[in-house]
């Protein structure tokens, strides 16, 4: 498993055309946007409002890789009842992600219409005490029929909410995106983007990401596909690109790079970066697989962007590059095996960790060089992934469907710490913080504490 470095970017034949796929949907999907990609070394560096970085108020964490804050110490051996201090119903379907902040913790789902109307659907917010799971107050944004189906495994509540602290954003996709405050109060809400058409009607999943005041809400499917930055007090455009791409269900990321705040998107075209303050793009490189879901991530001056369906691709970028880096010295390196699918890559103390397809097989490469610490692994107890790993406390969480969950040291050298039965199917990406592990399983919302 040996790298291409230095701008010898290889790439993988792919089709253009027909994705044939068979899709996904993953509380990963929902994907991701870290609050920020507050970065703590190289080029790559944190948001201008660091508090965040205390929270889990994003689906990818605080730092937009999937690395909870310096001080977070979960439970590494836990099952259905034990070190779980509380357990909820969570009314209807989502592979949402919870987010924390402070003494409240958030999630989204779409619950089958009080009135009974075949396939209407309420799409909720709830907010929840997180120190004893007591429901505080829950908000319907828009009672609806969807217009198109979804995959099997993937429901209408897929996008994870994102919180800065004052107030709390639920996107729904199609149905709109509705700003409350901490309390539940309606603030603004846009429900103006229009029906998504998403590939064979898979569904939709991509979260929103907060930065610098700015709301953005990736917009790719089989019409006029576009990148919104919103005005995140009032919801109002302050500008909109255009993406010539197909279906993605990747989250934006943003980063600083050689002063320039940048967002970078997957995309099946493109890996694309665009100016924050413009939606200008910068610059974009090819070789992505088909229907890319991963969303990037960052560290230590490189940017990073992987694909695993029909074919391998994961790419790592010198952000300061322009136009088209493909051939350039911009690529640092890229590697054609044993990418993710469905579940975003996780970054943490310069390791880069994924899945291999939607299985559990799981590599660690060093982000700086890309050469593995271990490659192709098979993790005991996970077998198939949509959640996308997480760390904590020096381990990593790697989350099966069936709800099982194997935590391993957070290091160069695989060891696994313990296996962990939770009994209820998990699609979302848990959500370290603290002391606390936030699970939202296919029917709860589960707080495990020890």
């Amino acid at each position: 498993m040996k790298p291409v470095l230095e701008g010898e970017l290889q790439l993988p034949v792919k089709p253009r055309t027909a994705w044939m796929g068979n899709r996904l949907m993953a509380g990963r999907f929902v994907l991701r946007a870290g609050l920020l990609a507050a970065l703590m070394a190289g080029s790559v560096v944190g948001d201008s409002q660091p508090v965040f970085a205390e929270h889990w108020a994003h689906w990818r964490g605080p730092l937009g890789n999937g690395s909870a804050a310096p001080d977070a110490q979960p439970a590494t051996e836990f099952s259905g009842t034990k070190n779980v201090a509380w357990k909820v119903e969570l009314p209807g379907r989502g592979s949402g992600s919870p987010v924390v902040w402070r003494d409240r913790v958030f999630a989204v789902s779409a619950v089958p219409a009080a009135d009974g109307t075949p396939k209407k659907l309420e799409f909720k917010t709830f907010c929840y005490a997180r120190k004893d799971g007591r429901l505080l107050w829950e908000a319907t944004a828009v009672e609806a029929v969807p217009h198109e189906g979804t995959h099997s495994t993937n429901g209408y509540a897929s996008a994870s909410p994102c919180t800065d602290g004052e107030r709390v954003y639920s996107h729904f996709g199609s149905r709109g995106l509705f700003c409350y405050t901490l309390d539940g109060k309606l603030v603004w809400k846009r429900e103006d983007f229009g029906p998504m058409r998403t590939r064979n009607s898979f569904g939709e999943g991509s979260s929103p990401t907060l930065a610098d005041g700015l709301i953005l809400v990736p917009w790719d499917h089989e019409g006029p596909s576009f990148l919104y930055a919103l005005d995140k007090l009032t919801g109002k455009t302050v500008w909109k690109t255009s993406r010539e791409e197909p279906t993605c269900w990747a989250t934006p990321l943003v980063v600083n790079a050689g002063g320039t705040r940048q967002v970078v998107m997957n995309g099946q075209n493109f890996a694309r970066a665009y100016d924050l303050a413009s939606g200008a793009e910068l610059w974009k490189c090819d070789g992505q697989t088909e229907r890319p879901a991963a969303s990037a991530v960052a560290d230590g001056g490189l940017i990073f962007v992987m694909s695993g369906f029909r074919g391998s691709f994961l790419g790592a970028f010198r952000p300061e590059g322009r136009g088209d880096l493909r051939g350039t010295a911009n690529v640092a390196w890229t590697l054609d095996r044993d990418t993710p699918d469905i579940a975003s890559p996780l970054i943490s103390q310069g390791r880069l960790y994924f899945y291999k397809g939607k299985s559990g097989v799981l590599t660690c490469l060093d982000t700086r060089t890309g050469k593995p610490h271990y490659q192709a692994q098979r993790i005991p107890g996970v077998n198939s992934t949509y959640a996308s790993p997480v760390a904590a406390g020096g381990h990593v969480y790697l989350t099966d469907r069936n709800g099982t969950i194997t935590v391993i040291k957070d290091g160069p050298t695989l060891e696994v710490v313990a296996t962990n039965a939770v009994g209820e199917p998990i699609d979302a990406t848990p959500a370290p913080e603290g002391r606390d592990l936030f699970l939202r399983s296919e029917r709860s919302l589960i707080c495990i504490r020890h």
